[in-house]
């Protein structure tokens, strides 16, 4: 065991190279600048502010990973600026997001800064990095493009500082303490944030006049002063604004200046030379995040909180156009050199164009993604979606990285996404307090439930399909039927937010995870609660192992993995991983590793010794690296590839090699049971086009292909009918059509060899046996029974399908519409009718003797049952 421990560290990550079907600049930009082991980013992050070149050809856009550079006209990406050291305090958290970027006014350097006030200046035409300038909240380039100007925390409270643009060196410092001193006596101070040692507040935004000679800045206590750039001396100080000068920026043509405050929604125009207001410019209904003038000086374009533009004439105040387009706050606007046209970036996660002249909504050059809640891939493996802040869910190819569809309709952001059992149906659960259900394949929007009266936080379907669980910030977990839309059973336990749900892979019981910490344990087919787990953990995150047997927990602030037996609720392991917290679990597909999704990293656990495999991209608190939190992981159905939800806005793909088998095994017992039969069958059918290591490649020619499906069959006993008493637990067996469309493939390939022709026959006899003559109804089992059972049936052709059930006096008791249903068996547990012994009211009937009667159009037919208690 240990030397696979060993050989499994070595080979476990490895860098693989996907081939995104775009163009050859984004195939190279999908693997640059990844953390350590990433083979591929799905996503380009959040993003924050955006600037176009001198001339007018690149954008520029700050994001949550990085600064993207996109060709201006035609919207291709260019480059990836990345390779940050230092994080700030924000949200909680700690992040490396660029929130201001700007290109020098030659154009050869471009600036960016990051949340909390660090900077790093580029090479703009190589993406080399040239420097880390010490600088502060605030940066701003001299009109030569030489020298920045910084001021804010990281220069000392009301401070600035000068550096050179391509070596860093510090040249000189205004001490604004000595001089709030000095003048102290000459000005009159607003606000609050003056400090007792004269210092006025901190500097918060900074301006060159394009002659160079003058510098403006805005400060924290609303105030802006004025300097002589070249001698250091105040000149004069404006007051008047209500909060701290967040904008600040002299016009063109160097005569006025404009400023914005914080909170108080104005923007209000200066004289530069003697501080006398000119206007102030109201309309906005929420805090002014940027605004800029137009080349020529004619306008001044402003973005706010309250998800407009607005366009005003810089020389007489007025109000001339509102831009309305974005559904989020617009953080920043750039006007085009040319001046015709403005681009934005918003909350909303996109980039969008403007008519500088008219304000008309020209296009959408990018589209960015918000705060990824939820990943989950598709039982085929071929898609995968995922869930954002942005309210939207996207579905992306897995091969290709390709993103097939956005879907929109969610009014709240999205918390969880799960696909429907061997199907293409998705559901999603949001803030808005509803599930949706969309087609995974077209985008197209199917259906909506509502009845939580709080965010939806996590969805779960059970192993047949039939039903949903999801779980809400009401305090409670509802059970649905997927078909009707009804709402089975409400689940309440406390009333404290319900952070996670997990069906046990038998789907007779779901667990749900609460920020009190405790994990709930309920029967999925009476809605009763079972017991509590009492792991003391806020916010648990839980999953079962795939066979059951294990249920795997964690939680925010936590100091270990809790893995225990479901049957006993026994602890067998607590593993001390190295993250401190955990948002999300996965196992792999065989059950032998665990991947945890905490702050700052994903890793893996060998489920059997605890022992921590590896810390995918080695990410850690405060260090150089990918320091977002992790928020969801989930394996790929081969589980070679593991998806995890960034913060940031992206997606990462991890390829992962699985522990080798402990011993050898015939090709044909895919699932290694000891046995060739159905079920083998089925793991190939579910893996078909699947290329690469994979257990259901039987002849080990790289992809599972129909030889491998023949070969299985070929494999089969003598005897190919329905599945036997043993497999009635099978979760999926295969249709009349899948088994058609099998048998078509194989004949057309007209091999000879025995092996092959046997897999043909013994196709013929599973679709024979897949395809009733008849419609009949056969006895139901157990029976007699307490208290569940199954109604098995046979239909030969499509049709409408109802179950009736009476009491002996020929009461009316329980009602089963199935609707439409092909043709084929219906007789394994996933498959055939279930009754769980109440009747239309949720009670529990007598014991006693009961009819069933099946009606599938014109067919009609009656059994009787038993029930004993």
């Amino acid at each position: 065991m240990k030397n696979i421990h060993i050989f499994f560290r070595m080979c476990l990550i490895s860098l693989g190279i996907l081939t995104f079907a775009v163009n050859a600049s984004a195939e190279a930009l999908s693997q640059s600048n990844l953390p350590e082991g990433a083979k591929a980013r799905l996503g380009k992050g959040r993003i924050f502010d955006v600037a176009y070149s001198p001339d007018g050809k690149r954008l520029a856009v700050a994001s949550s990973i990085g600064v993207w550079l996109y060709d201006a006209e035609t919207g291709a990406e260019l480059d990836l600026f990345t390779g940050h050291a230092y994080y700030a305090w924000v949200e909680g958290y700690v992040q490396p997001y660029v929130r201001n970027v700007s290109f020098s006014p030659n154009g050869e350097t471009l600036l960016s800064r990051y949340i909390g006030g660090n900077a790093v200046v580029w090479d703009a035409a190589t993406g080399e990095l040239l420097n880390r300038p010490h600088g502060g909240d605030v940066i701003s380039f001299s009109p030569d493009g030489r020298i920045l100007a910084s001021g804010g925390g990281g220069a000392g409270w009301g401070s600035i500082r000068f550096y050179d643009v391509v070596t860093g060196e510090h040249l000189r410092t205004i001490d604004d303490e000595r001089t709030a001193e000095r003048n102290d006596q000459l000005n009159l101070r607003i606000g609050t944030s003056v400090s007792h040692s004269g210092i006025y507040g901190s500097v918060r935004s900074l301006s060159f006049r394009l002659d160079g000679k003058t510098l403006a800045s805005g400060l924290s206590d609303g105030t802006i002063r004025i300097w002589d750039a070249q001698t250091d001396e105040l000149l004069r100080t404006f007051m008047g604004h209500a909060s701290g000068v967040e904008n600040i920026a002299f016009h063109p043509d160097g005569k006025t200046l404009a400023s914005s405050g914080r909170l108080d929604g104005t923007i209000r125009i200066w004289d530069a030379d003697t501080g006398g207001r000119l206007h102030t410019l109201i309309g906005h209904t929420g805090w002014i995040h940027n605004f800029s003038f137009s080349p020529d000086g004619k306008t001044l374009a402003s973005t706010s909180h309250d998800e407009t533009i607005r366009i005003w004439d810089a020389i007489t105040g007025e109000h001339l156009h509102t831009l309305i387009g974005h559904t989020g706050a617009v953080y920043s606007v750039s006007f085009h050199p040319n001046g015709k046209t403005i681009a934005s970036v918003s909350e909303d996660s996109t980039l969008r164009i403007w008519d500088a002249t008219t304000g008309a909504y020209l296009r959408t050059l990018t589209r960015h993604t918000g705060w990824v809640e939820s990943v989950s891939f598709s039982p085929d493996g071929q898609t995968l979606a995922s869930g954002s802040r942005d309210e939207m869910v996207r579905i992306w190819d897995a091969d290709t990285g390709k993103l097939l569809h956005t879907l929109t309709g969610h009014t709240g952001y999205v918390s969880s996404v799960a696909f429907r059992p061997y199907g293409r149906v998705l559901a999603s659960g949001s803030a808005d307090n509803s599930i949706r259900f969309w087609d995974a394949t077209t985008g197209e929007h199917l259906r909506t439930f509502t009845g939580h009266v709080g965010p939806v936080s996590s969805v779960v379907f059970a192993p047949d399909g039939r039903t949903v669980a999801s779980g809400s910030a009401d305090g409670t977990v509802r059970i649905w039927d997927v078909i009707s839309g009804e709402t089975l059973y409400i689940l309440a336990g406390r009333a404290t937010e319900v952070t996670c749900m997990a069906f046990r892979p038998d789907g007779r019981t779901v667990a749900s995870g609460s920020l009190d910490g405790r994990i709930r344990i309920w029967d999925a087919a009476i809605g009763e609660h079972l017991r509590t787990l009492p792991d003391i953990m806020r916010k648990v995150s839980i999953t079962f192992s795939p066979d059951g047997q294990t249920l795997a927990s964690g939680g925010w602030w936590s100091e270990h993995i809790r893995v225990r037996d479901t049957t006993t609720d026994a602890l067998l392991l607590i593993p001390d991983p190295s993250a401190q917290s955990v948002n999300s679990m996965a196992f792999s597909p065989d059950g032998r590793t665990l991947a945890i999704g905490g702050f700052y990293q994903t890793y893996l656990l060998d489920i059997d010794t605890g022992e921590e495999l590896h810390a995918l991209g080695n990410i850690k608190h405060g260090g150089q690296g990918y320091s977002h939190q992790v928020h969801s992981v989930s394996f790929s159905p081969d589980g070679h590839t593991l998806a995890s939800g960034i913060e940031d806005g992206t997606v990462l793909l991890w390829e992962i090699t699985p522990l080798p088998a402990a011993e050898e095994r015939i090709p044909e017992d895919v699932n290694a049971d000891g046995t060739v039969n159905i079920q083998d069958l089925v793991l190939v059918a579910a893996n078909l086009g699947e290329t690469g290591q994979n257990t259901a490649d039987v002849n080990g020619d790289g992809t599972v292909n129909v030889l491998d499906l023949t070969r299985v069959a070929g494999a089969l006993g003598t005897a190919a009918g329905a599945p036997s008493d043993g497999e009635r637990n099978l979760a999926f067996t295969p249709t009349r059509e899948q088994v058609s469309e099998w048998l078509e493939q194989a004949r057309r390939m007209n091999l000879t060899d025995t092996t092959f022709q046997r897999g043909i026959l013994m196709l013929e006899r599973l679709l024979a046996s897949l395809t009733p003559k008849e419609t009949v109804l056969l006895p139901n089992y157990p029976n007699p029974f307490n208290p569940e059972t199954w109604i098995p049936y046979q239909l030969s052709e499509p049709v409408a399908v109802d179950i009736t059930i009476y009491s002996a006096d020929g009461q009316l008791v329980r009602r089963f519409s199935f609707g439409d249903q092909p043709a084929g068996r219906y007789e394994s547990r996933s498959r055939a009718a279930y009754w769980d012994g109440r009747n239309e009211t949720g009670e529990f009937v007598a014991s006693g003797l009961y009819f069933y009667t099946l009606t599938a159009g014109d067919f009609s037919a009656t059994g009787k049952m038993l029930i004993r208690k």
